[in-house]
């Protein structure tokens, strides 16, 4: 594991330029898991994300001559913007290689703080090979996002302001990618509270590290695929294993439709937005994929807010459906005048409010005489939709749900 000596230095590094982010208690999310839950809210970040941390730390780390020949990383993003906000802190230029499917937003954010950004690879690892040659061909010097010590050193200043904040913790939850994060937190917890456990989530799509970890063995993947984009790290790093292995109680995982769980339940009740790889540690809370006693004191880091907008509207609307605060049908009814207002009046009487309506009297599917109406319809619960196809029924109306 990381000294905490080391790790202390790097809390020294960062003070002043790095935000000491909220640790808070969630009522709602404590009262839901019968747990006290604390939330660590890396998404509120300078740069919405913890990356910053390590990246700083990495190059005040440098030598004069090494930070002025620029600096280059790899990353998802999160990473990306960390080393770029610290590169322009010192004032040097830096370059980011970004896989190809990196969401927009990310990418923007990225050039913003004044990096220049490279497109390449279809996930982080393609990045990082691609990185690693123009670094060497360009002289720059490479910031690794994870599997560095000065960056893991910088990462694990979380933990130190966690038990700044608590000092009888029973669990600590870390989203895990390349396992920079878990690796830091997980020493200082182990160095200072030894009894409290350190458990990993990985993305169902991306669970190299929990493969590895369960065979005592690095075994990579053959590809990745979450929505979790921040974690979604193919290759199993050595380094960072047999730190992962020494501090490390457990690891679970998550599927992506639970991160989107864990994502619209922390908008709605939390009022926070988090990015996949950043909710899965509420994630793994959520759907009961750890075991833990009444009461118990729980961390969970929320790593990142850095959230697509599109991924979000997407997230929110399967949500809404899959929560029944959302009815998507399409009804059959006869082509004549008064036919959607007998329609619409059904709707009224109970309580079902229309958001969104499309007629549809020209459609080769059709029958000669019918007309296809698609209503998206703003519904109160499970009870209340039933109620709504019952009704539908009642009055002859062929229909389907719309998912």
């Amino acid at each position: 594991m990381i000294h905490l000596s080391k790790i202390k230095e790097a809390k020294k590094a960062i003070d002043g330029v790095i935000l000491k982010t909220p640790f808070a208690k969630a009522p709602l999310l404590s009262q839901k898991c019968d747990a006290n839950v604390f939330l660590k809210k890396e998404n509120l970040q300078l740069t919405g994300a913890y990356k910053i941390r390590g990246a700083y730390n990495k190059i005040s780390s440098l030598s004069e001559e090494d930070r002025q020949k620029g600096v280059i990383a790899a990353s998802a993003g999160n990473h990306a913007q960390g080393v770029a906000y610290s590169a322009k802190v010192f004032g040097i230029p830096a370059t980011i290689v970004m896989p190809e499917t990196t969401p927009l937003l990310k990418v923007e954010n990225t050039k913003n703080l004044g990096a220049k950004v490279i497109l390449k690879g279809a996930n982080y690892d393609e990045a990082y090979e691609f990185a690693l040659k123009y670094a060497k061909e360009n002289s720059l010097t490479f910031i690794h996002p994870f599997a560095d010590d000065d960056v893991i050193a910088g990462q694990g200043t979380i933990g130190l302001e966690i038990l700044e904040e608590i000092d009888n913790l029973d669990i600590v939850i870390v989203p895990i990618g390349g396992g920079g994060l878990i690796s830091g937190i997980g020493s200082v917890i182990k160095q200072l509270s030894p009894n409290t456990k350190i458990i990993g989530v990985v993305a169902s799509g991306a669970n190299a590290m929990k493969v590895s970890f369960e065979s005592h063995m690095p075994i990579d993947s053959l590809s990745v695929r979450t929505i979790a984009d921040g974690i979604a790290v193919r290759d199993v790093n050595e380094k960072n294993f047999r730190y992962i292995q020494e501090v490390v109680d457990e690891i679970v995982e998550v599927d992506d439709e639970e991160i989107a769980n864990a994502i619209l339940f922390l908008l709605e009740k939390q009022k926070l937005v988090v990015e996949g790889g950043g909710a899965v540690s509420v994630a793994a809370l959520l759907h009961e994929k750890i075991t833990y006693k009444k009461d118990a004191n729980i961390a969970c880091i929320l790593s990142g807010g850095n959230i697509d907008v599109q991924m979000l509207s997407v997230i929110i609307e399967k949500g809404l459906i899959k929560s029944y605060k959302k009815l998507k049908l399409m009804i059959t009814l006869v082509d004549k005048p008064g036919s959607l207002k007998a329609l619409t009046d059904i709707l009224e009487n109970l309580n079902a409010n229309i958001i969104q309506i499309d007629y549809d009297r020209i459609s080769t599917t059709l029958s000669f005489g019918d007309a296809n109406v698609t209503l998206a319809l703003e519904t109160k619960n499970k009870e209340h939709q039933k109620e709504i196809k019952l009704a539908l029924l009642e009055n002859d109306y062929r229909f389907k749900e719309i998912v």
